[in-house]
């Protein structure tokens, strides 16, 4: 016996999408800029953490992009052969984003390190110039997405690579000024590993989350130890197994169990109500809502007819 009816819940969540999608694609356009932008500057200048800001500024427009379709597809319908829609596309491309930008960080470290042993040449005035342009637009994109950055992993990749791309524009605009006031060329270097650095644990944390929820984890928290007793609690019901909560996308855990229950409850019309309780037990009563739960009411004489059950 399966949760109620979510279709205001899909509509909620298609209207978000929607706002989404506006609040992305002035972020892309904003990035896509300053990519060109700083394309050019790092032919211009020949600096590490210029083009290291641009590497990442290209990681950001494509993981924008990807946020973009993602946003499309969440919002599709779902079918027979896809249950839950493209719902969990959002966190496949979260996924991906954190992935390129654990690569980036690490190059960036190592290429660093080879600069600080032979420092180029770097024209500080132009590099200078570059860099606040990326801030300005880095600043704009921020503008954009802040308000919404909480609601899906979607935004909050976003959000975290903008945040970074004007910490690393930050950086370049540092190592221009120590160029230009002491000539030490390293600095440029240094600049880049700093965005290294500040890529790396942003990037590895949303990575852990989002392999989480591809791993069908149980949502961060929620402590199903606490739902098996509340269930239990409950005085038809005997005893729990299978029981299992996962998270498809953002918003959206589920939970499922097998419920043994006393064997008049299937004889006196309780049923229904039970599975109300139960339901109105999950969706209320713990700091993760789970509106979307599935229970399987058993006697205790079935348990000879299931494969080996598990907690």
């Amino acid at each position: 016996m399966s949760g109620h009816d979510h279709t205001s819940s899909i509509e909620a969540f298609g209207e978000s999408a929607k706002r989404h999608r506006v609040r992305i694609s002035i972020a892309f356009g904003i990035t896509f800029t300053i990519l060109l932008a700083e394309v050019f500057g790092t032919i211009l200048t020949g600096s590490l953490a210029l083009l290291v800001d641009a590497g990442h500024m290209l990681t950001d427009a494509g993981g924008l992009a990807m946020a973009l379709v993602a946003s499309f597809l969440s919002t599709r319908p779902a079918t027979a052969k896809r249950t839950w829609g493209y719902r969990r596309a959002e966190v496949l491309a979260a996924t991906a984003q954190s992935a390129v930008l654990l690569a980036v960080g690490i190059f960036v470290i190592v290429e660093g390190v080879r600069r600080l042993l032979e420092p180029p040449e770097i024209p500080s005035t132009a590099l200078l110039i570059f860099g606040v342009i990326g801030l300005v637009g880095n600043i704009a994109s921020l503008i954009v997405l802040s308000s919404s950055r909480a609601e899906n992993f979607n935004l909050r990749a976003a959000f975290l690579e903008v945040m970074n791309d004007a910490l690393g524009s930050v950086a370049v605009i540092v190592a221009a000024i120590l160029i230009a006031t002491t000539g030490w060329g390293g600095a440029d270097a240094v600049a880049a590993m700093l965005i290294g650095v500040l890529i790396l644990p942003r990037a590895f944390k949303l990575l852990k989350e989002t392999t989480s929820v591809l791993l069908e984890s149980t949502p961060p928290g929620l402590d199903l130890d606490k739902v098996r007793q509340h269930i239990l609690d409950v005085p038809e019901v005997q005893e729990v197994h299978d029981l299992h909560a996962s998270q498809i996308a953002t918003g959206l855990p589920v939970l499922t169990a097998h419920v043994i229950v006393d064997p008049e409850t299937f004889e006196n019309g309780r049923l229904p109500e039970l599975l109300d309780k139960l339901q109105n037990c999950v969706a209320e009563h713990f700091d993760v809502s789970i509106e979307h739960s599935t229970f399987q009411f058993e006697p205790p004489s079935h348990v000879r007819h299931e494969h080996t059950a598990h907690n």
